[in-house]
């Protein structure tokens, strides 16, 4: 879903069919409402490749906010609550990235009939997730509420079945830098500087030096495929926020995952066979 303002050359790089036939199939299977915030984005995700990485770290990404403030009060209490007594932008990340990774943490045990997937941030919050699509874009508006310029990065381990998550960059002391708010991960260079997508792409020893810290989290294989997106929250009236459960497909993926994948993790439905069919007529799907 190219966007009228884009370069024509960056036009091959975007939407669902970037890092494989399989993940095609799963991001397809979404179980996001058709039509909604959370599907459109990934439909309009752009490749992080050598032929789009000037434009992602160019003119891609509004560097101004035009936020304005009082028009998502709630937004700005739950900033107020996850950075008191931060002082600079670095501080902030952090704030925001812990407060963002306790809400999972919480949410860690809610079951599957009560699962709930997008709508606006502030329901997202008052609900409780560990869903990484939702929660990401929670860290990500925090971060422009906040002033920051910040984008949602899709991550896509294309060697392994089902291993994507989504993430933020953020842009601080000039440079983008990835934060995951879901297991309270902040990547940077031993300096202290801010780690790009592309950084962490390139770097694997970089990925490495994180999951040291960080409980053996992460990993160089999640950033095998790269995607960024610009979510921009003074444009939230241009998107639909319905509220989903689950649908039969994710599911399955789901109370798989519960039973710690005997067999090994694998593409469930058939989505890497030669011949796939849709999740909606994949064993299991509705």
């Amino acid at each position: 879903m190219p966007t009228p303002d884009m370069p024509p050359e960056i036009a091959e790089y975007v939407g669902e069919d970037q890092f494989g036939p399989a993940y095609q199939v799963m991001l397809a299977g979404d179980a996001h409402a058709a039509g909604s915030v959370d599907r459109v984005l990934s439909q309009r995700m752009i490749r992080l490749h050598a032929a789009t990485a000037d434009y992602l770290y160019g003119s891609y990404t509004p560097t101004t906010s035009r936020y304005r403030p009082g028009s998502r009060p709630e937004l700005e209490r739950f900033l107020r609550a996850a950075t008191a007594g931060a002082t600079d932008p670095e501080e902030i990340v952090d704030g925001i990235v812990r407060w963002c990774a306790d809400i999972a943490e919480a949410a860690d045990d809610l079951s599957l009939d009560d699962f709930l997937l997008g709508g606006h941030e502030e329901a997202i919050v008052e609900r409780g997730t560990d869903w990484c699509t939702d929660l990401s874009r929670v860290g990500c508006v925090l971060c422009q509420v906040a002033g920051l310029p910040a984008r949602l990065v899709c991550l896509f381990n294309t060697e392994a079945a089902y291993s994507g998550h989504v993430i933020v960059e953020a842009l601080r002391q000039g440079q983008w830098g990835c934060v995951d708010v879901v297991n309270g991960v902040v990547y940077r260079h031993q300096d202290g500087r801010p780690a790009s997508a592309w950084e962490l792409q390139h770097d694997p020893p970089l990925i490495a030096a994180h999951r040291r810290l960080h409980g053996g989290y992460g990993s160089a294989a999640q950033f095998l495929g790269v995607a960024i997106v610009n979510y921009l929250v003074w444009e939230a009236d241009r998107y639909d926020f319905t509220v989903s459960g689950l649908n039969p497909y994710t599911r399955s993926i789901l109370e798989q995952s519960m039973r710690g994948w005997p067999g090994g993790l694998r593409w469930l439905h058939g989505e890497d066979e030669s011949t796939r069919a849709a999740p909606s007529e994949s064993p299991g799907a509705g």
